[in-house]
């Protein structure tokens, strides 16, 4: 299937068109025609190879919404037609323990990750969603419940599973009290679901002017983290903080506000924490936890859950040819709340 996409060649340059062809049908492969495809600060890192593991040519993209273009022989889940969606993982061993608890973005032997992983069959390097088609494992491809807006499910294949997870396996619930650091592409999606599974819920940001966003998001309250009299006065306050901070930044603070037995859950960061005083998990028995996405069952209990509530990102649409100035602003945190390529601009974009 020959395919149209947008590839970075080095960590230099901006994206550029590419083509490439995608794999033939295997018996239980579907082939996707790419519709929307949400932008992830991830694909702005693995462009520049600021993690050092880039393959160039890269093509980015791992919250892909698309309709059914073909099936497999042995495909039974999927028809042509169908509205799906592809997150961050295509494949994976589906043998050790991992796989069998449906826990396959933690698998033993490495999940296929959407770009720049590598094809278990073929070895070939995956490509992603800055394409016009795709073609994925049909165990790997999730059903877009009926009513979403299909314009916007794109990044809650990564920024919200990335947080509905954390808060299913710590088993937030009604009486569950859930603080969300930062008011971001992640962030803005954990204060929707935990609202939405019945917690109270308090956004802790260094920005006042927040404050009206944060209870239209659906907060009960929050608290601005430079106001040391605020933040002292809240010891203790949390069962389950979602940090979703992006940036190196000082933990101390936000253990003080979990309470006995109470979790911190990093969501945001791939850089070092600065060190700080043990006594500070000692004291009341709390922990630190990290999150990656989540596996293929959790995801679809994600969207389909998005579909009951309603639960959609806010999203800004552009046209495929607009991404390096969508990167640039990305860098300065110039988005609300995430950024959504209509792939129907493709065409366009490859003939400029």
């Amino acid at each position: 299937m020959r395919t149209s996409g947008f590839a970075a060649t080095d960590a230099n340059t901006p994206l550029q068109p590419f083509s490439f062809d995608r794999r033939e049908l295997r018996p239980e492969d579907v082939a996707i025609d790419i519709l929307y495809c949400g932008v992830c600060h991830t694909d702005l890192h693995m462009a520049r190879n600021d993690w050092g593991f880039s393959n160039y040519p890269l093509v980015p993209g791992h919250e892909i919404v698309g309709r059914v273009s073909a099936v497999g022989r042995n495909v039974s889940r999927f028809k042509v037609g169908d509205n799906v969606a592809v997150g961050t993982i295509v494949d994976s061993c589906r043998e050790c323990a991992q796989c069998r608890r449906n826990e396959e973005q933690m698998c033993y032997k490495r999940a296929t990750v959407t770009y720049n992983g590598q094809d278990r069959v073929t070895g070939e390097t995956t490509y992603g969603g800055y394409s016009d088609h795709i073609v994925v494992r049909e165990q790997f491809v999730l059903r877009v419940p009926d009513g979403l807006d299909l314009s916007r499910v794109g990044p809650l294949l990564c920024a919200g599973i990335t947080t509905y997870s954390p808060l299913r396996t710590w088993n937030v619930g009604p009486g569950s009290r859930v603080g969300v650091i930062g008011l971001g592409g992640l962030g803005h999606l954990a204060v929707k679901f935990a609202s939405a599974l019945g917690a109270h819920v308090t956004v802790l940001t260094r920005s006042e002017g927040k404050v009206g966003t944060a209870h239209a998001l659906g907060a009960d309250k929050v608290l601005v983290s430079t106001d040391v009299a605020e933040i002292e006065a809240a010891a203790f306050a949390f069962d389950v903080i979602i940090d979703t901070v992006p940036y190196e930044h000082d933990l101390s603070p936000y253990l003080n506000l979990l309470d006995a037995d109470g979790t911190l859950v990093i969501a945001g960061s791939l850089v070092d924490t600065p060190k700080f005083n043990n006594l500070l998990i000692l004291r009341g028995r709390r922990r630190i936890a990290g999150t990656p996405s989540g596996g293929i069952r959790q995801t679809q209990e994600m969207l389909d859950f998005c579909g009951r509530k309603n639960i959609l990102p806010e999203c800004e649409m552009i046209a495929m040819g607009d991404i390096a100035k969508a990167f640039e602003r990305l860098e300065r945190g110039d988005v609300r709340y995430r950024f959504v390529i209509d792939m129907a601009t493709m065409p366009a974009a490859q003939a400029a």
